[in-house]
């Protein structure tokens, strides 16, 4: 292989590589937009209940512990098993609920763009830390 085409391969993985990295770093800003679909059933006032829990401190938190809210049995069972919410788990739950819980009461079908969940945890780190 020519020392040309070694060079496109490399640059052409890099572009690759670096294009992934920037999809998993999240920008708070767009995140707030992409919240607007979350803020008719969330809020992140400490103990506010709308259709869903208050956001109010949900990460490093077990799930289904929000006070005021009246949890489905699924997430209390994922309350049982130890889930956390953390990076990682909020980013499976929010790309389908229903696939991450089954029976969950949240209604929201999902975020199937990786960047639109890197973004809302981003600005929902920013927000529920408050």
């Amino acid at each position: 292989m020519s020392n040309r085409k070694i060079g496109l391969v490399v640059l052409a993985v890099a572009s690759l590589y670096a294009g992934h990295a920037v999809a998993q770093e999240g920008n708070w800003r767009d995140g707030r937009k992409v919240f607007a679909k979350c803020k008719t059933c969330h809020s992140f006032a400490e103990g506010k209940t709308l259709f869903g829990p208050s956001l109010a401190g949900v990460f490093d938190r077990k799930a289904g512990t929000a006070p005021g809210y009246s949890y489905s049995g699924a997430m209390q069972a994922k309350n049982a098993a130890g889930l956390v919410w953390s990076d990682e788990t909020m980013d499976a739950f929010l790309t389908k609920p229903k696939a991450f819980i089954p029976k969950t009461k949240m209604k929201f079908p999902g975020l199937s763009d990786a960047q639109d969940r890197a973004n809302i945890i981003v600005y929902m780190k920013r927000r529920a830390s408050r």
